[in-house]
């Protein structure tokens, strides 16, 4: 089913989570241990990241994806756990040809969402040959995706489609590269009329970025479902860390608590705390999901979910 009708069906809030594949080489039974775990709160879809490969000197300056597997374990998740699986598709680091086969092996699997994005830009990523066609924005994403679910290929039209929902990423504390909030919701909208069906929030620690930013949108004429995403805090190194990678803040409440914690279960304690926190006010808005950056370690977010069924 696609995400975009799991919401529209949806009595109540809906569970979501994210998940990284392991570095390459590694150990799938761990993750597949995370998404068993996962499996037991029955979400409606799971998300699986997606890595461009990068120029790797240990290897001779020869390019290489450090996390492949995005498509082998979103068919493990769409077809042994029944799960709807949703793949993120990139722009930075692939050719619109090598898009559209992903998408195509996509199709043949019956996986029918997607998550479009940019991707982050790296010192290090594999550059895209001269003369090789390749989407800028994840609004131009938008549109290859949306031309084939009509039938529209790169090199022919009437051919079969496939009937994918397309979500996209919204930044509640505005994308570090956009000047100012409003253009970057007019970028926003542009994905949104392109053809996507919904959005999934950038992390936040602070429910007001959240809200303000559903006003906005609202504002600028953006009306499809705007799921929150949220990252439960685990250590005193991701006070700096995460807003490093991920250009957010973090409240100075939580800071000052983090930081006065005498070890990591007593971070990881205050972290769950916070998050159960801000699950509950969010539940108690009815937004249409809670969408939980799981990464490799799905054990604080068990706790949340256990702690909100007490």
């Amino acid at each position: 089913m696609k995400v975009i009708d799991h919401l529209s069906r949806a009595k109540e809030p809906l569970l979501s989570f994210e998940i990284v594949p392991p570095q390459r080489g590694g150990d799938f039974r761990k993750l597949e241990e995370v998404i068993a775990t996962l499996a037991q709160f029955n979400p409606p879809f799971i998300d699986v990241t997606s890595h461009a490969a990068q120029v790797d000197e240990k290897y001779s300056g020869k390019s290489r994806r450090k996390r492949p597997g995005t498509l082998g374990i979103c068919a493990v998740i769409q077809h042994k756990y029944k799960i709807d699986a949703v793949p993120h598709v990139l722009c930075q680091g692939f050719t619109q040809e090598e898009t559209e086969d992903f998408l195509i092996d996509l199709n043949y699997l019956g996986i029918q969402n997607v998550l479009a994005l940019r991707g982050d830009k790296t010192d290090h990523q594999k550059l895209i040959p001269e003369g090789k066609r390749k989407n800028e924005y994840a609004v131009d994403l938008v549109r290859q995706i949306t031309a084939m679910n009509k039938g529209i290929y790169l090199d022919s039209e009437d051919e079969m489609p496939p009937n994918f929902s397309v979500g996209v990423a919204g930044y509640p504390e505005t994308h570090f590269e956009a000047p100012h909030a409003t253009a970057d919701l007019l970028h926003l909208h542009e994905k949104v009329n392109a053809g996507a069906d919904y959005i999934v929030t950038q992390m936040f620690f602070n429910n007001k970025h959240y809200f303000d930013f559903v006003k906005r949108c609202q504002y600028h004429g953006i009306t499809v479902p705007i799921i929150p995403g949220l990252k439960v805090l685990t250590s005193k190194e991701q006070l700096a860390s995460l807003p490093e990678k991920f250009y957010l803040s973090i409240p100075s409440e939580l800071t000052r608590q983090a930081q006065q914690a005498q070890n990591k279960e007593e971070v990881k304690e205050i972290g769950i705390q916070w998050a159960v926190r801000q699950v509950e006010e969010l539940l108690n808005h009815n937004v249409p999901a809670v969408h939980f950056y799981v990464m490799g370690n799905s054990a604080p977010v068990v706790e949340v979910i256990s702690r909100l069924r007490r």
